[in-house]
């Protein structure tokens, strides 16, 4: 030390922690940025050639495609700030208030628009308008959702009872008809659980709804990116991981994961022995399972209960413009959810770019090309008359076999959470024990807790962004 209490230019420095983070999807990425951002040097392992885990996008000749169509809510906070923190934000904007067209076209009188939309009221009197106009529920079925909701509104989705019931059942003995989970209930269900109610936990059921519809007026407003992916979830975010310090290997898959003597942490990944104080595992449950050392889960085994469920996304260029709405919502027929994604893929011509959006679809995942257009292109008919006539340039699918963890009854009690028996070693990933389904919002959020609870370990001081707000 120095006369004056400094230390000296000869005093030793104590170590910079370091880490490994495995996986560079939504929550690898947030972990990375977190831990970095604390003064932890740490080296991102991503097998894929880009970052961005099940939200990207790829060229199909001119177009840049996303694989899926991926929507965020203003109530996903988590995944706000990520979108603020790699400064992307206005390439993702939010819908002014929640404004949701759809149409059936199952209607005995022919097809028939209806909207979901909300006011500045206070919850719950802000959908009360949009609920009293509905016109693919009966008087009687509207009047039933509002007592359905107010029910809703009174469970605690951390309830571990809630787990084991099925939302179906529970809609049932709140007086929902099969029509009232169809034209209401399963439309924004499916959409956000990847199933239908009567595969859907009624804990994950209940903090979708509560949280979306049932918690602040503006909570299901709707976001979307409008470029691709890619260039928010793998070009923004590389260019963060770079700003922050992050040492990013792509095409870099972690082979072995082993713990030292002294406590450190050996990643062996791509012939290399990388060396760290901690270790953040942000790779699916499948994955994560067969790198885990023994011991450090009570019954590692139950990551393989987890079970998954696909989504199939439909993609059509025509060769004009048939649609004149962002996106829409169908009924009485096999399409869910229209997007425009002209603008954002970057075609060009005077033509324009759909993709349908279609969620649980396991019935229809490994459908061939060739059946699945003659399934969707006549239904787009039927839902866009000025489809008829208009000449397909380009009819293409995606498959996400494995898109989300399947949100079935009981799937509470095996998802893990973040700390492991081991010192030093987390999990990431929205099937981990986020409390949300499988959204970006549950990635970001999984990123975040293990980048606290690995930073308590390795004595830095962090807190979590607050994020509860919508």
């Amino acid at each position: 030390m120095t006369h004056d209490g400094m230390p000296s230019a000869h005093t030793p420095q104590p170590p910079v922690p370091t880490a490994v983070v495995i996986g560079g999807g939504l929550a690898g990425v947030t972990a990375a940025l977190e831990l970095a951002g604390a003064g932890v040097r740490v080296t991102l392992l991503e097998g894929r050639p880009r970052l961005g885990g099940l939200a990207f996008s790829f060229q199909r000749g001119d177009l840049t495609v996303d694989n899926g169509q991926h929507v965020y809510l203003r109530c996903c906070t988590a995944y706000r700030w990520f979108l603020d923190r790699v400064e992307g934000a206005e390439l993702a904007p939010l819908q002014h208030r929640l404004d949701v067209p759809v149409l059936d076209v199952g209607a005995p009188s022919g097809p028939r628009l209806g909207r979901l939309r909300r006011t500045a009221l206070p919850v719950p009197l802000h959908l009360a308008a949009s609920l009293a106009t509905y016109p693919h529920l009966s008087l009687a079925e509207r009047a039933s959702v509002g007592r359905a909701a107010l029910a809703l509104k009174g469970l605690d989705p951390a309830d571990p009872a809630l787990d084991d019931i099925d939302f179906a059942t529970w809609l049932g003995k709140h007086g929902q008809s099969d029509r009232t989970i169809e034209a209401l209930w399963d439309l924004v269900g499916v959409a956000t659980l990847n199933v239908r109610a009567p595969q859907a936990s009624l804990g994950l059921a209940a903090k979708v709804f509560k949280t979306g519809l049932l918690s602040d007026p503006g909570a299901a407003d709707i976001g979307w990116a409008h470029v691709p992916l890619g260039e928010l979830h793998d070009t923004l975010a590389r260019k963060a991981l770079d700003s922050a310090g992050v040492r990013t290997e792509l095409r870099t898959k972690a082979d072995s994961l082993s713990r030292t003597k002294s406590g450190s942490w050996v990643v062996e990944a791509g012939g290399e022995m990388l060396t760290a104080d901690a270790v953040v595992l942000a790779v699916p449950q499948k994955e994560t399972h067969g790198l885990l050392p023994k011991g450090a889960l009570d019954e590692p085994d139950r990551l393989l209960g987890i079970g998954v469920s696909p989504i199939l996304n439909v993609h059509v260029v025509y060769d004009r413009k048939v649609l004149r709405k962002p996106f829409f919502a169908a009924l009485g027929t096999p399409v869910q959810w229209v997007f425009d994604r002209t603008e954002a893929s970057g075609l060009t011509g005077g033509g324009q770019y759909l993709a349908l959006s279609q969620s649980d679809a396991g019935d229809e995942i490994d459908l061939p090309v060739a059946e699945l257009r003659e399934r969707y292109l006549p239904e787009l008919e039927r839902l866009l008359p000025a489809t008829r006539g208009a000449g397909v340039r380009d009819f293409f699918v995606t498959r996400e076999r494995t898109a989300t963890f399947a949100p079935t009854p009981g799937v509470g009690r095996l998802r893990p959470g973040t700390r492991t028996r081991a010192p030093g070693l987390y999990l990431a990933g929205a099937w981990t024990a986020t409390g949300w389904p499988a959204t970006m919002e549950g990635a970001v959020r999984s990123g975040l807790v293990a980048a606290e609870a690995a930073l308590s370990t390795l004595g830095r001081p962090y807190e979590i962004p607050p994020l509860e707000a919508a």
